[in-house]
This record gives C-alpha cells, structure tokens and sequence, in this order.
C-alpha cells in the first residue's frame, strides 16, 4: 500500500511571529503588506487577470463592466490575460459570434486576445506570465496548475468581475497543507495517480478553502510538467489552488520565458500548516476514478474496474496532455494497436507541445497505432468536439468525470494517467499499464 501517513497538525504557536508560507507571502505583496496570515481579509491586486472567452461567462462579464459599471478604459491593459481556447471545432457560426464577442472587447478596451494557441492556462506558463511570485486570478480553477512555477493561481469564479472593474479583488488569505513528497513515480505512473491517491485519502473537503503545498525531494524530482498537472487539480480536494516552492527547476524555465523582472518568494522553514501529510511516490499505484465524480470513495486502484469495456479514449486537458502524458502514450502504443471499435483522441495542450511532440517523433508512433492527433483545445474535454454518444464507455485524462461531462448523459467516463488510458484503448478494456509495459 501507498505510504501515507495520518496528518500532523501544526499548532499555530509553534511558528515565529514573521513566519509565512508562500501563499501568504505573495498575498501579503499583492495586498502592499508586510505580512499576510491566514484567515484574514484583504484587498489584492492581482500581477494578472485571466479568463477564456465562454457563453455566459466572459460575455456576460463583458457587458456588465462597459454597462453596469460605465468602464470604457483601463489603466493596465497588460494585466488582462484573454484566451480563445474553447468551441474551436466546429468552425461555426455560433463559434465566430462567441470569439468576435470576444474580440471586439479586446480592440476596445486595447487588450490583447491570445487565439488558437492552445489551452491557456499552459499557454500562460509558456508566454512567460506565470512567474515565480506571481498572483494570478481566473474564474476557472483549474488556473491553480500555475502553482507549478511558485506563482498562485486561484479561481475566483464569477468574482472576476470585482478585480476587472476596480482592479483589486477582496479575498480571504487561505491556510495550507502541506503534502511532503519522497521517492518517485515507478514505470506506469504519474502525477494522476497521485492527486486520485491524495483524493481518496483526504476527501473531496480535505484541503477545503486551502492551498496545496508541495514539498520535500518527489517534489523536487518532478518534471515541471508533472508538477502542472498535479496542481490543475487541486479543486477536487476542496482547495483554493496548489503551489511548489520554487526550485532550480522551475526557475531556469521561468527565466527562459520571463517578460519581466521577478523576485521568488518561498515558505519559511517555520511556516504554519493546518496539517501536513506525507507521501512516499515509489509505493503508488495506478488509480482509476469511476463515472460520476473524483471524490474521495470513486478513486480505486486500476485493478477494482479492470476489464470494463471501453469504446472511447482521450489524452489532453490542461491538466494533461503535456509532453510527458504524450511520451507515456507513446511508450505504450510503439508497435501497438488501438483495439477494433475504440476510438483514441489525443489532444497536445498546446502548440509549442504539438510541435515539439512532432519534432520528437511521438505523434507519428500516435498515429501510426490508429490514434487521432487533434490541435490543442478543450472542446474535447467538455464534449464540445466528438461528443460521446449513449451507452458508451470512455476512459479520460480530463478534468472532470460527471454525467454529461464530454457528450451523452447516458456515457459512462472513467478518469486515469496517460498511462492507463493508453493502455486501455490498446486492450480495449479498462487495464493496468504496467502489464502492457512489463
């Protein structure tokens, strides 16, 4: 079994009276403060407002700030992150009036659009915003990935509207656990099979209105990639967003993209957490999430669902889809087959990914063993592109797993890594990778 041991809970007094985590840290300089301590409320101004252009969302947010609010110019166009990463399929008219929404918006406020790039919230990493230090808001959640480069990401949901308008967000300073890796993933694992473990043994609540900490050597062993996705699914323990101290790692990529100067912040030694759980990555397993949700009684071993039938595979999301999901896919599939009647997507989280998948040689194995290659977008991850039909099974990287989620309410969706979907469209049933790999 997974080492994972009961938390340890940090009194409060054992810590000094200067003593911050790096949440608390960035929230206390994007508050103008010398400290910031958990539970307290302060306005922020966040380094960057993010947010994708979606019905009833950006659209909506849009005309309320001109409207409601009177708002014909701001005064840092550059804090504003718009993307384009949504209903890029179907190249529609339905789709040309949502974008040019979007970008009619953008013209008049002076505020760069991002199109067609790939999923934005790996794109933001790429072009350089997600900086160690950095606060960075959104009203999807899944911003929290940014947590990989020592930025906070956290998703505000439709409080977005506050920081657009005035500037400034008012937020509760959240509280941390801390979660002490050791060790490191073994063949057929990865980050997935990790957030699924934590998930189970903390709850759906676990980390509730916190910040996931990341610590210790597994966490410094991780790829930057790895580190992404296990991030970008913080919310499904209750968490406010999730964050890695910044490393040599995560700090020769930030400098390579930088856009400005930044200064890291980490965690005093003496930092206080609410709990703190440790976690040895050379004992865990492949875990599978059933159809319905992530919480905490749906995540099982690969091996409780294990020849379920699948007619449907995906790769891709924004909390996979990397260049490590596409090398573990490639691994599986070299000289493999995608079983009669599934159908495998493989979707690259973004350009830069596509093309250095291409460079590499890895898309060619993809296609070669009966995948499809799409462009990076998240259409297929909320069933926009290639719904699933009723009465079919899929196995998924994506986010989120409830009824509905990528077509059909009558489908079934079962979540795992890269890994396990691989092998699985290859055997045509739910299966554990590493019997593929052995």
């Amino acid at each position: 079994m997974t080492r994972f041991d009961d938390a340890t809970r940090t009194a409060a007094t054992a810590r000094t009276a200067t003593a911050q985590t790096i949440t608390e840290k960035i929230l206390a300089r994007a508050a103008g403060l010398g400290t910031a301590r958990a539970g307290q409320n302060h306005a922020f101004r966040p380094d960057y407002m993010v947010a994708y252009d979606f019905p009833g969302y950006t659209d909506l947010m849009f005309k309320q700030m001109h409207d409601d609010f009177g708002i014909t110019t701001v005064d840092d166009p550059e804090r504003y992150l718009i993307f384009i990463d949504h209903m890029l399929s179907n190249r529609d008219g339905r789709e040309r009036e949502v974008h040019d929404v979007t970008r009619r918006w953008g013209d008049f406020y002076g505020i760069t659009v991002h199109e067609g790039r790939g999923i934005g919230h790996q794109v933001a990493a790429e072009m350089g915003y997600a900086l160690p230090g950095t606060f960075l808001i959104h009203f999807d959640g899944h911003i929290s990935g940014l947590g990989a480069f020592g930025a906070l990401g956290w998703g505000v949901r439709r409080d977005l509207l506050e920081a657009w308008v005035s500037g400034q967000i008012f937020l509760d300073v959240p509280a941390s656990t801390r979660f002490h890796l050791t060790g490191a993933f073994a063949p057929g694992v990865d980050n997935r099979d990790l957030i699924h473990e934590i998930i189970s043994r903390v709850g759906a609540d676990g980390c509730a209105h916190q910040v996931m900490e990341f610590t210790g050597p597994g966490a410094e062993a991780m790829s930057i990639g790895r580190r992404q996705g296990l991030c970008g699914m913080a919310m499904f323990t209750g968490a406010v967003s999730a964050i890695f101290n910044p490393d040599d790692l995560a700090l020769e990529y930030a400098r390579s993209v930088a856009r400005k100067e930044f200064e890291p912040l980490t965690s005093d030694p003496d930092a206080s957490y609410t709990a703190t759980h440790h976690i040895d990555l050379d004992a865990l397993q492949p875990r599978i999430v059933l159809p319905g949700s992530a919480r905490a009684a749906n995540t099982l071993g690969v091996e409780d669902a294990a020849g379920t039938p699948i007619t449907r595979a995906f790769i891709g999301s924004c909390a996979s889809g990397r260049i490590e999901d596409i090398r573990a896919a490639a691994q599986i599939l070299r000289g493999r087959r995608v079983a009669p009647g599934v159908r495998l997507n493989v979707v690259p989280t973004s350009e830069v990914i596509h093309r250095q998948a291409e460079e590499e040689g890895l898309l060619d194995v993809l296609r070669e063993a009966g995948a499809d290659v799409a462009i990076s977008s998240c259409d297929f991850c909320f069933g926009y592109a290639k719904p699933l039909q009723e009465g079919e099974n899929c196995i998924s990287t994506g986010v989120l797993n409830i009824s509905g989620r990528m077509g059909s309410p009558g489908a079934d969706i079962y979540m795992g890594s890269a890994y396990t979907v691989a092998a699985s469209a290859v055997a045509g049933r739910i299966t554990d990778p590493r019997e593929v790999m052995a």
